[in-house]
């Protein structure tokens, strides 16, 4: 088993990046285009951004795995909180760690930002990474609605 690490993206570290997003796209079925994988790097790699990016990397400098994450405001709460946009591992690296390390950084960094709570949703049918999720946080009665802006 390889030895796994976290640490933020790097602007170098597009071109490692991009089959990574390309695989969590496909895992989704959703067409992503290259302006808009370009985009989110863009959004990635600008400090004044509210979207960061988490990555696992090999001891080889490979990465395996990726975490976007951004801080929310929580009104009711008083609070800011942490919220995954996603969190994907090469496949070929599922099981080595990197999941649990990547979700471990960022309640590290919610820990040391004063963030209230890392909250994140995913697909009901996706059951590994629901098991995953289970054993590492609470599940919600919190049901998610989708409504598109009227044009």
């Amino acid at each position: 088993m390889s030895q796994i690490t976290v640490r933020a993206a790097r602007p170098e570290d597009f071109a490692q990046w991009r089959p990574l997003y390309r695989g969590y796209a496909e895992f989704y079925r959703v067409e992503q285009t290259e302006a808009a994988a370009a985009l989110v790097w863009s959004w990635v790699t600008d400090p004044g951004h509210e979207v960061n990016a988490l990555v696992a990397e090999d001891e080889a400098g490979r990465l395996v795995g990726l975490a976007h994450y951004r801080p929310f405001a929580r009104p009711l709460a008083a609070a800011v909180g942490c919220y995954l946009d996603d969190l994907f591992v090469a496949p070929e690296h599922r099981g080595t760690g990197a999941s649990d390390l990547l979700l471990a950084a960022l309640r590290e960094l919610a820990a040391e930002r004063g963030w209230s709570v890392v909250r994140w949703i995913t697909a009901d049918d996706n059951y590994r990474a629901r098991s995953k999720y289970d054993q590492l946080a609470t599940r919600t009665m919190w049901i998610t609605y989708d409504m598109a802006p009227e044009h």
